[in-house]
C-alpha cells in the first residue's frame, strides 16, 4: 500500500466556507484511494484560483513530494490542479522522477505516453479556458467602468445596489465618511485623531469595530467619493455615475495634507519656518536649530554653508509682507459696496460664465476623443495616453462641479470677493497671535517662493493678495491716500483693485 498526498482547492473562500465543492473533492479522492490501495497521510487543502502562479500551498506540497516525504498525491480533476501551464509542468516533472500522480476523476495512466498526452491535452484545454475566462471578465470589468459603474464591493459610505446600478449613499454612514474628509481637510486631526473622533460620532467598520488608521488612509485616497472610480492596479479613471459625497476641491486639500504628512519625518522641534523656506543658491529647504538660546535656519549644502539666518529676522520680513496685504476698515467698506453693486448685475454674467463653462466642456470632450483616436492610431503609447485621459478626466470633473455650484447658488464671485475682503481684515492678525501651525498655514496660503540668499529673506505674495500689495505701493502717496484720510475717497484707485479681484474670481471660476 502506497503513502501518498491529497490535494483539494476551490476557487474562492466562499465556496471553501460553504463546503459543499471540497467535500465532493474529497469523497470522489478518498473512493479514489480505496479503489487502488492507497493510504492517504496529509490532506492539502487551498483556496485559491488555480488561473494564478505561486499557490502556496500546492508548492509547499510539491517540496514535500520532491523531498521524497511520499509515494505520490491523488488530485481531484486535472482542472483542479492546474489552469497555468507552468504549474502543469511541475507535476510532469514530478512524474518523470518517478512520482505517481493520481486523478480521482480521470481514469489516465500518467505513466504511459497515451495518458500522459491525454492530460496534457486537457491541461492546455484548461489553460485555454481560464484564458478566455479572464478575457472575458476583463471585457465585462472594463464595460461597466466605462458606463460609469464600479463593479467592485462599495466603499465605507455607500451601499451596493447589484452589479448593474450604481452604488447608493449609505444614509447613516455616507454622512460619517463625508465629516471625515471635512474634518481631516481642517488640518488639524491625524488619522489617529480622527479614527477616535469618528469614532464617538457613530462610524464602524463592517465588523462593528473602530475603523483602522490603514482603513481611513484608503478612504481619504479614494476619489470614490468625489464621483471618480479610480483602478489601483493600473491608475486609469473614469468618471462615475454615483452621487458624490464631497467636492474635487475638498478632495485635493485633503490629498495635500496627506501628502505633507507622509512626507514628513519625525522631528525633534515644531520649529516656525520648518520646510517653508529654502537657500535660493542651491534650493534646498533651510533646517532649523537651536544656538545660544536662538533659533537658526541653515542650508547644510557645503557650497552654501553661508547661508545661515536667524528666525526673528525672517518673521520680521514675514510681519512687513503680511501687513502689506491688509486693508483698512473705510477701504474693506468701499470695496463692500461697490461688490453689493456687482450682485445686482450677477445674473446676467453668472449665464455668461456658465456658457463659457458650457463650451470649456465641450472642449475638453473633443480633446478626450482626439486623444483617444490618436491611441487607436498608435500614434501615442498607452503610458502617455492613460496620463492625459485622466489629466482631462479630472478637468471634466472640475468644469462639471463649478457649473453645479453656480447654478445652485453655493458659490458667486460676489461671494468670494466679500470672503477675500474677510481674510484681509484678519489675516495679519491671526499671523501675529496665531499658534505655531495656524501661523505656518497663513504663510502658505498668502506666500509662495520663499527663499532666503545669505541673510535676507524673500518670499512672493500669492495671487489674489499680490492685488492688495500692488495696490497699497502704487496708491499711497497719491490722490487716494489723502481721500483716504478724509473718508471721502473717490475710490479711483479701489475702483482698479475691484476691477483686479472680480476679473481674479470670475477666471477662477472658469479654470
Amino acid at each position: 500500500m502506497k503513502n501518498v498526498y491529497a490535494y483539494i482547492r476551490v476557487s474562492t473562500i466562499k465556496q471553501g466556507t460553504h463546503g459543499v465543492s471540497l467535500q465532493e473533492q474529497r469523497t470522489a479522492i478518498e473512493h479514489h484511494a480505496r479503489q487502488n490501495n492507497l493510504t492517504i497521510t496529509k490532506w492539502f487543502e487551498e483556496q485559491e484560483t488555480a488561473a494564478k502562479r505561486g499557490r502556496a500551498v500546492f508548492n509547499v506540497m510539491l517540496q514535500l513530494l520532491k523531498a521524497g516525504k511520499a509515494d505520490g498525491v491523488v488530485i481531484h480533476k486535472i482542472d483542479r490542479s492546474a489552469r497555468n501551464l507552468k504549474d502543469w509542468a511541475d507535476l510532469g516533472e514530478l512524474i518523470d522522477n518517478g512520482i505517481t500522480v493520481h486523478f480521482a476523476n480521470e481514469s489516465l495512466d500518467m505513466q504511459t505516453r497515451g495518458g500522459r498526452l491525454s492530460a496534457d491535452i486537457q491541461a492546455v484545454i484548461a489553460a485555454d479556458y481560464i484564458r478566455n475566462l479572464r478575457e472575458e471578465t476583463r471585457k465585462g470589468f472594463y464595460g461597466r467602468l466605462k458606463q460609469g459603474l464600479y463593479p467592485l464591493p462599495a466603499p465605507l459610505g455607500y451601499l451596493n445596489q447589484g452589479s448593474g446600478a450604481p452604488k447608493t449613499i449609505d444614509t447613516t454612514i455616507g454622512p460619517l465618511a463625508k465629516k471625515a474628509f471635512e474634518l481631516y481637510g481642517t488640518g488639524s486631526f491625524t488619522l489617529q485623531t480622527l479614527a477616535d473622533d469618528l469614532y464617538q460620532r457613530g462610524l464602524r467598520n463592517a465588523n462593528g469595530r473602530k475603523v483602522s488608521k490603514n482603513a481611513l488612509s484608503r478612504m481619504l485616497n479614494n476619489p470614490f467619493y468625489m464621483g471618480i472610480i479610480c483602478v489601483k492596479r493600473t491608475g486609469e479613471l473614469f468618471t462615475g455615475v454615483h452621487t458624490p459625497l464631497i467636492n474635487k476641491r475638498l478632495f485635493d486639500r485633503v490629498q495635500h495634507i496627506l501628502n505633507r504628512r507622509t512626507n514628513t519625518k519625525v522631528v525633534r522641534h515644531n520649529f516656525l519656518f520648518r520646510k517653508l523656506f529654502s537657500c535660493k543658491h542651491c534650493g534646498n529647504t533651510l533646517s532649523g536649530e537651536i544656538q545660544k538660546e536662538h533659533v537658526y535656519y541653515r542650508c547644510h549644502t557645503r557650497s552654501c554653508k553661508a547661508t545661515s539666518i536667524r528666525e526673528e529676522i525672517i518673521e520680521r520680513e514675514v510681519k512687513k509682507t503680511l501687513k502689506n496685504t491688509q486693508l483698512s476698515q473705510n477701504e474693506v467698506d468701499i470695496l463692500r459696496g461697490l461688490t453689493q453693486q456687482l450682485r445686482s448685475s450677477w445674473n446676467e454674467e453668472k449665464h455668461a460664465i456658465l456658457n463659457r463653462l458650457q463650451l470649456l466642456l465641450g472642449q475638453y470632450g473633443e480633446k478626450l476623443n482626439r486623444l483617444t483616436d490618436a491611441y487607436l492610431d498608435q500614434v501615442i503609447d498607452r503610458e502617455l495616453f492613460e496620463h492625459r485621459k485622466n489629466d482631462l478626466i479630472l478637468k471634466k470633473k472640475d468644469v462639471h462641479e463649478q457649473i453645479d455650484a453656480i447654478k445652485n447658488g453655493t458659490v458667486s464671485v460676489p461671494d468670494k470677493i466679500m470672503e477675500f475682503l474677510e481674510q484681509t481684515k484678519s489675516l495679519s492678525v491671526t499671523y501675529t497671535s496665531g499658534i505655531t501651525e495656524e501661523k505656518r498655514d497663513v504663510l502658505e496660503i498668502a506666500t509662495s517662493n520663499r527663499l532666503v540668499n545669505e541673510k535676507k529673506p524673500y518670499m512672493r505674495v500669492r495671487k489674489p493678495f499680490m492685488y492688495v500689495a500692488d495696490y497699497k505701493k502704487y496708491s499711497y502717496g497719491g490722490l487716494c491716500k489723502d481721500e483716504l484720510r478724509t473718508n471721502n475717497c473717490n475710490g479711483t484707485h479701489l475702483h482698479v483693485l475691484f476691477n483686479t479681484l472680480h476679473a481674479h474670481f470670475t477666471t477662477e471660476e472658469e479654470k
